[in-house]
């Protein structure tokens, strides 16, 4: 990877780090802890957020009809979600090891946690926690497939890719046979050395 393309990806992860930061800032700022995975909010705070909770009668009275009737559509994409979890699960168990690639855990990506919030009514907490279930589920698919990728065809496009995943600029470039065939083996031996460390 050239030395360009080494320093955009850190400043990436620069300002990944940067977010992280001002994260833990907004959650002093709304005063709330973690202890053992739970959300705990200060008494006044949860008292102030079950006093703004609109009531469900209330919330679906205000919600249009086309967007109730579009519910259906949003609630069956749980059976493919739910499949392709299993899926990707057996086929990480089952090949990942083969590769001598590190496994992804699922709970660095899967992250319900907006139904302790006592501001949202029943319908909102179950909302969440269902994009909460598939925004993660996807976030690790995609990591599940980039370091597959990564270990078996680490070449760049040949067109601009959007939103590529973190891997990607140290790729092969398009076109450059003498690296793939030079390089090929040593990528995946880095592939298992950097997802150790990224764990």
């Amino acid at each position: 990877m050239s030395t360009q393309l080494k320093n955009l990806a850190q400043r990436i992860r620069d300002l990944e780090e940067a977010l992280e930061v001002e994260l833990e800032e907004k959650r002093r700022e709304f005063r709330y802890r973690l202890e053992r995975s739970r959300v705990v909010f200060d008494t006044d705070v949860l008292a102030r957020h079950r006093a703004a909770r609109e009531r469900l009668l209330s919330f679906l009275a205000k919600t249009r009809l086309a967007v109730v009737l579009t519910a259906p559509f949003i609630y069956a994409l749980i059976l493919p979600l739910v499949l392709l979890d299993l899926f990707v699960i057996t086929y990480q168990t089952v090949c990942f090891p083969v590769y001598g690639i590190p496994k992804v855990p699922r709970r660095d990506y899967i992250v319900i946690d907006r139904q302790h919030l006592a501001y949202l009514n029943g319908l909102q907490k179950l909302n969440c926690i269902y994009c909460g279930y598939a925004n993660g589920l996807i976030g690790w698919v995609r990591e599940v497939a980039s370091r597959t990728e990564a270990y078996w065809c680490p070449i760049k496009h040949s067109r601009r890719v959007a939103a590529p995943h973190l891997r990607y600029p140290d790729f092969i470039d398009f076109g450059d046979e003498k690296q793939f065939q030079e390089r090929v083996r040593d990528h995946r031996l880095e592939l298992g050395k950097k997802a150790e460390v990224e764990r």
